[in-house]
């Protein structure tokens, strides 16, 4: 764009002109590594027309897209003095386990958000990630038996398509069904839960997780695999 600043170039792959959610990062990076970074891509890209070999180009991509999302820990805004810690009362090959992600994955047909985003593309939400932020999250049951092809990903914080292709990259419901089968869990608990990670932190934090948690225990829960993204 005329007198468009480099700033502004970088700036633009979040939510902005080339919105590019696989890139998003390098709004977070200093000005100087996006240089750096894209610098370094364009002369690899140059040595992949030869090589052929594209395992530069994913490290290289990785370490930057850790680095931009990895500031000083004085820094860091959600930061906690201490965890919680509840001990194990058996063994996991005897114990029910659960699995819950920030995916955005939900079963085709079925609510999958609030009613105000439920029309909305995932090129749409892009535009409204604000409202996201604000938003109360919304959990969407998840039926581990359901298949790939009915199984549909709504969440504008992140690119999807990944997610879309194989479920197990955020919602690794074949690996716990492994586990399972496998003996290293004694029970995979159907059905699974996702929500929308990108809403309201301190909603979810205060309010809507013990609740959440209550109704997985409930269901008979004695453990959980999180999968945040």
């Amino acid at each position: 764009m005329p007198g468009e600043t480099f700033k502004e170039y970088v700036d633009s792959f979040s939510y902005g002109s080339r919105a590019d959610l696989l890139f998003k990062w390098l709004k977070n990076a200093p000005e100087e590594a996006s240089e750096r970074y894209l610098q370094s891509l364009l002369k690899e890209l140059g040595e992949v027309v030869d090589t052929g070999d594209l395992s530069t180009l994913f490290e290289m991509t990785y370490e930057a897209q850790l680095a931009a999302y990895s500031p000083p820990d004085e820094e860091t805004r959600w930061k906690y003095e201490d965890t919680p810690f509840a001990p194990l009362t058996k063994p996991l090959s005897e114990m029910k386990v659960g699995l819950l992600t920030s995916s955005g994955h939900y079963e085709e047909g079925q609510p999958h958000t609030q009613p105000e985003f439920a029309d909305y593309t995932q090129e749409g939400a892009m535009k409204h990630t604000a409202e996201y932020g604000r938003a109360k999250p919304f959990l969407a049951a998840v039926p581990t038996d359901l298949p790939q092809e009915k199984l549909g990903v709504h969440q504008p914080g992140y690119d999807i398509r990944a997610a879309l292709k194989d479920r197990n990259t955020v919602m690794p419901i074949d690996r716990m069904k492994d586990a399972e089968a496998e003996g290293v869990i004694g029970e995979f608990a159907s059905p699974a839960y996702s929500f929308i990670g990108l809403t309201s932190q301190l909603r979810l934090t205060k309010e809507d997780a013990p609740q959440w948690a209550d109704r997985v225990r409930d269901e008979g829960w004695e453990a959980a695999v999180l999968v945040p993204v």
